[in-house]
């Protein structure tokens, strides 16, 4: 039991990871432009504050939301999973019941996007689809 919390944390520490290099990579690209100095103009210091600062509001908006959706897509999940049960004979497999639609399979381990990274996803699809003004 103990590993799988570590995986979960190994997981999470993972995800915030990947958000927080690709929110870096994607900041850089659009606010430095000259690379000749060590120090960061007043422009693109400005424009790194709004770049980040757009990013962390978006990712608080987008986490925000997952919190508020998740209760109900997991009853939804368990719902799914206990109907087909409910309807299944004892001794037969889920094909054999009469008028029972089949039950769809869970994914294979490892091919289910964690919802981080779906929320990942749709942070930087949002940030990319904005203007390049940053106010």
């Amino acid at each position: 039991m103990e590993a799988s919390g570590e995986q979960q944390q190994l997981r999470s520490l993972r995800d915030f990871l990947l958000v927080y290099n690709r929110m870096t990579e994607l900041c850089f690209l659009r606010c430095i432009s000259n690379l000749n100095y060590r120090a960061l103009t007043r422009e693109e210091e400005a424009c790194l504050d709004g770049c980040a600062g757009k990013l962390v509001h978006s990712n608080h908006r987008l986490m925000g939301a997952y919190v508020q959706l998740m209760p109900s897509i997991v009853q939804r999940r368990i719902s799914d999973y206990e109907a087909p049960a409910a309807q299944a004979v004892p001794g037969s497999s889920p094909t054999q019941v009469p008028g029972a639609a089949p039950a769809a399979l869970p994914a294979a381990v490892g091919t289910e996007t964690h919802p981080s990274q779906q929320v990942a996803a749709s942070l930087l699809a949002a940030a990319e689809s904005a203007p390049d003004a940053v106010s």
